[in-house]
């Protein structure tokens, strides 16, 4: 998107102006009769309550109002991309709004409430007038929306459903059923028939080719360059704010992040067309050789609205149909968005609000300085975590086997884990991270999200990466000086959680080489898991 920007002084409801390039800004109009209120992480092209204003009181009636909260920037210490990214394309995204011939006032405030408040004092709040907005993705600001403004604000707001994920549009759990990922996924697949034969059967005589999708990557295998994009002179300017700033982690220098939806939609047809082909059969491989692999890097843009997850489905779709990826990488792709995204997105609805404090292992250790500086003899975990200082990123086999194996492991406390993937990670929100985290992760949900703890010694993360080659630590010992952390820690966890783990029946197997452990060793183990423990807090 071509834009005529200059630089203006956005409006502030904490005091002084702030300098940026984000395009005229008309500044509340009293000849609106509706506001329609976007929060940052709706920037979709087509969105319902534009659409719904705009059918009730024509576009010269209405005026699209989106609020910078200084309060939910500097919630958590982010990381300094992703509070680039966001602002980024929030301005970005009022700039598409104006150049489609939409009023925008974009403003700066402490809160969400303050910066709606003051919106309403300069224009006076004539009477008839309220907002519309689309229910948010996360609970806090759902209620937000529903309870806390229309109080604060004394005014109508009219929520309207949410559009931004399709199983707001069908939802293929029954009232009062647990969800089961599998049989979430295929009645999603039938619905939106998706990877179907004419007859209703699905491609390739198969739903899931998740056995095709976790080979190890071979040594001499080319890899491909992540995609980046020059920061523009909106971009620039919100990462010179960020570095004035000073607050969270990781440098905004070096962004290169898409930040409009041109940009996202390049970087979709850049990853059907380089690395799709590859996806599925190296879905599941780690290498020091690489962060990104062949994964896809969308997340972040389908998670603030910048990319839809049907058109996204369909374009990997229409590159399995044209011969130009073959159906395990597209199947495990369009699995990701259509069955864990969505299928993780009603875990967490009905979950909360107690999914935020649950901790089933009851695990109490606080999260150690090693995740915010990296420093870590460990090689596996000290190359996963500052990949994520460095960039905001790691793919979702280090999220889940290296760092919340670790976590789940050496017993850190679940919100606390959670926190720290909601600040460090470019495409984390609660809706995301809490039942990702905190249930399939660290199993602190008792098994709502998934049927079994993730648990893997030095073994799965040997075969699945080259981490282990030139690390201080011996992958094959139990117990020792060099033994991998990895391996007693895993050890000590299935010694002290025996019982409730040979009751689970997807793990009962696994745990039946705890038998074969004397007491000799079972004391090895633990003295050596609680020094170690201990040494973390140090």
């Amino acid at each position: 998107m071509e834009s005529q920007l200059y630089s203006v002084q956005v409006k502030n409801s904490v005091g002084a102006s702030v300098g940026a390039s984000v395009g005229a800004s008309v500044g509340a109009s009293v000849g609106a009769s509706v506001g329609v209120w976007i929060p940052g992480d709706q920037l979709l092209l087509e969105h319902p309550a534009i659409a719904a204003a705009e059918k009730e009181f024509g576009r010269e009636g209405l005026e699209v109002v989106i609020v910078e909260s200084l309060a939910r920037r500097n919630r958590l210490p982010y990381h300094r991309r992703k509070s680039v990214l966001m602002l980024s394309a929030m301005r970005h995204y009022a700039e598409e709004l104006r150049h489609l011939g939409y009023r925008v006032d974009y403003r700066r405030a402490a809160t969400i409430g303050a910066g709606l408040s003051s919106y309403l004092a300069e224009r006076g709040h004539p009477s008839p007038f309220k907002f519309l907005t689309m229910a948010a993705s996360e609970y806090s600001a759902r209620r937000l929306q529903n309870e806390l403004l229309p109080a604060l604000l004394d005014v109508e707001i009219e929520v309207l459903p949410n559009t931004q994920f399709l199983s707001e549009r069908f939802n293929p759990v029954p009232a009062g059923k647990r969800p089961i990922m599998e049989n979430f996924y295929r009645e999603m697949r039938r619905h939106f028939a998706v990877l179907l034969e004419p007859e209703g059967k699905p491609a390739g005589g198969k739903w899931n080719f998740d056995q095709d999708n976790r080979r190890p990557l071979p040594a001499g295998l080319e890899l491909p360059e992540a995609d980046g994009w020059e920061p523009d002179e909106i971009t620039r300017q919100v990462i010179e704010e960020i570095d004035r700033e000073g607050h969270g982690y990781g440098e905004a220098a070096g962004f290169r992040l898409a930040v409009t939806r041109e940009e996202a939609r390049q970087a979709l047809d850049l990853f059907i067309e380089q690395r799709l082909p590859d996806f599925g059969s190296y879905e599941d491989a780690m290498s020091s050789r690489s962060a990104t692999l062949f994964h896809s890097l969308l997340s972040p843009y389908l998670n603030i609205g910048l990319l839809d997850p049907l058109t996204t489905i369909r374009a990997a779709e229409s590159a399995w149909r044209d011969g130009r990826a073959p159906l395990n990488s597209v199947e495990g792709f369009i699995r990701q968005i259509l069955g864990w995204r969505e299928f993780i997105y009603c875990q967490y609805w009905q979950q909360m609000p107690e999914l935020q404090t649950a901790n089933h292992w009851q695990a109490n250790r606080p999260l150690p300085a090693l995740f915010w500086n990296g420093q870590t003899e460990m090689n596996c975990l000290g190359h996963v975590v500052g990949n994520v200082l460095d960039s905001g990123y790691s793919h979702h086999i280090e999220r889940l086997m290296i760092i919340c194996n670790f976590c789940l492991l050496a017993g850190i406390e679940p919100r606390q884990v959670a926190d720290w993937f909601n600040a460090m990670y470019i495409d984390a929100f609660d809706w995301v991270v809490l039942p990702n985290v905190i249930g399939m992760g660290l199993n602190a949900d008792g098994g709502k999200t998934a049927t079994k703890p993730y648990l893997a010694s030095a073994n799965y993360i040997n075969k699945m990466s080259d981490y282990c080659g030139g690390c201080r630590y011996d992958k094959k010992v139990r117990t020792g000086a060099n033994a991998c952390p990895f391996n007693f820690l895993y050890w000590n966890f299935l010694l002290n959680n025996e019982a409730a783990l040979r009751a689970n029946p997807r793990l009962g197997p696994a745990v039946l080489g705890v038998s074969r452990i004397g007491t000799e060793e079972r004391d090895r183990i633990g003295h050596e898991a609680r020094h170690f423990l201990e040494s973390l807090d140090k």
